[in-house]
């Protein structure tokens, strides 16, 4: 009776397991692919990861290629695929500024950009190796340089719409990011980026609202998109006060026992979180990033126990700072002095996961890297320097030579 017993649950459990998997293969059958290859419209702001699902396919397809065009009918195009032995991209091992090509990853038929850069823009297609097209998207990556930043405790108010005829140019706000910290004042904001609603638009391309897309669509006629060029995304910061979880109270349970059984006067000092050490040269400039954190995370940093808020510290409030917190949640110090040194910690999400102790020195041998933007700055200041210099000597001798040739110039020998 117990082998029958077993027998028919594992029965059972085989045909729910088929079921399972037959119910996922269907996906694909219950999305037909269109007839007339159309667009969906998405936009993130520069720097963000987002991810290209393939809706539809045909059945007998069991791997799938992604082709990117920077225009409609492009002779140039890339073509994105992995199941030849590409390794798996992870977006911790991706730096800012990488080739597309070194930033996408294919995952369960969906196409995975990291850090994506404005030059990203344009149309991306889901297909098969012999270039059949079953699904398409208009990404449009709009960039961070000269955002916006409006402080909500300070009075001030989004952009105002722009109107040109019948053309209409607005803000499309995020939601609120969660507090970036918890049991004190913290900040939350949300990511405005550029829509514009028009009749002109090209009907190749799905809308989310009828006559609205972002800013940089392909669906943008040139003359229209030239108009809403002036309209940059928006930053919008407000404070907010929550409360900390839990796991706080966790934690100052476990220091009071650490305090009871250490003896008195020799206790360690034990941070609550994991603290790295770097040492930096006087007078080079350094940036921090918070680990796992990306620019749509609601991040804050604290230097000891000042808190570096976004009203005094985002980049662009004052065109002077020596440190501040750009639109990547990264925070910079130029020309560091001794004054910076400390324990700077960063949250993410409304905890505090991660603390960097600063210190400065004024010794030692600074290795130099071509990946060091002063270094490169020196290096192209040095180039352009020698080619000034030698614009200007082969410059005075070829005027010589003339002047000798036409014989209209006095001898200028000494």
């Amino acid at each position: 009776m117990n082998l029958a017993h077993t027998t028919v649950l594992l029965w059972v459990w085989g045909s729910l397991q088929a079921f399972e998997i037959v119910e996922k293969e269907n996906i694909f059958q219950r999305t037909p692919c269109p007839a007339f290859l159309m667009f969906d419209n998405a936009a993130y702001l520069a720097d963000m990861s987002f991810e290209l699902p393939c809706h539809c396919k045909p059945e007998e397809v069991s791997a799938v290629v992604w082709y990117y065009q920077k225009h409609l009918g492009s002779s140039h195009t890339k073509v994105l695929t992995d199941f030849d032995g590409r390794v798996l991209t992870e977006a911790a091992q991706v730096r800012v500024g990488s080739d597309m090509l070194v930033r996408f990853s294919i995952r369960m038929f969906s196409l995975l950009v990291f850090r994506a850069q404005p030059e990203d823009s344009g149309l991306y297609f889901c297909g098969t190796r012999k270039g059949d097209y079953f699904y398409a998207f208009d990404v449009d990556i709009q960039s961070s340089e000269g955002m916006v930043a409006t402080f909500k405790d300070q009075g001030q108010e989004p952009f105002a719409d722009e109107y040109h005829g019948s053309l209409h140019v607005f803000t499309t706000f995020w939601e609120w990011t969660p507090c970036d910290r918890c049991g004190v004042r913290g900040e939350q904001w949300r990511i405005g980026l550029c829509y514009l609603q028009s009749p002109d638009l090209s009907p190749r391309y799905r809308k989310t609202r009828s006559d609205v897309v972002s800013c940089g669509s392909q669906a943008v006629p040139r003359k229209l998109r030239a108009k809403a060029s002036d309209h940059t995304p928006e930053l919008l910061v407000q404070s907010c006060v929550v409360p900390c979880e839990n796991k706080k109270k966790i934690q100052e349970g476990v220091m009071a026992i650490i305090n009871y059984v250490s003896k008195v006067g020799s206790r360690p000092w034990v941070p609550q979180v994991p603290i790295q050490f770097h040492q930096q040269r006087l007078g080079h400039g350094l940036i921090i990033s918070c680990p796992g954190a990306r620019p749509e995370h609601a991040v804050a940093w604290d230097k000891d126990h000042q808190y570096l808020y976004r009203t005094q510290y985002l980049k662009g409030v004052n065109r002077s700072m020596r440190v501040f917190i750009d639109h990547g949640n990264h925070l910079h110090i130029r020309f560091t002095q001794l004054g910076d040194r400390g324990i700077y910690y960063c949250w993410r999400q409304g905890v505090r996961i991660a603390g960097f102790r600063l210190g400065v020195t004024s010794r030692g041998r600074y290795p130099v890297s071509l990946s060091d933007p002063e270094t490169r700055a020196a290096v192209v200041l040095t180039l352009i320097g020698y080619l000034l210099i030698t614009f200007i000597f082969v410059t005075i001798h070829l005027c010589r030579c003339c002047c000798y040739l036409l014989r209209c110039c006095p001898n200028f020998s000494l």
